[in-house]
């Protein structure tokens, strides 16, 4: 697995993010502030994040990384960062 830089994003919704990742043609990674990198098409990340176990609710800052450069660029244009503060 060859993971690229990323991008970073702001203020986004896990679900929304998630909802993206079972879309993709290719594996999503999210990495966080902390270092951790979670896989966002894995089904176990997202029984986590959707199932209301953990509060992850807005996350403030993290990198998004996309194996797939088509998915990166249509994640880009959803927009799903917000506004850069």
């Amino acid at each position: 697995m060859a993971m690229g830089s990323g991008f970073q994003i702001h203020n986004f919704d896990l679900a929304k993010l998630i909802e993206f990742a079972t879309t993709a043609q290719a594996d999503v990674f999210l990495k966080t502030a902390d270092g951790d990198v979670l896989n966002l098409r894995s089904k176990l990340t997202q029984l986590l994040a959707l199932s209301g176990s953990i509060d992850w609710g807005t996350i403030g800052e993290a990198t998004v990384i996309c194996e797939n450069q088509e998915d990166e660029t249509r994640l880009f244009r959803l927009n799903l960062y917000g506004e850069k503060k």
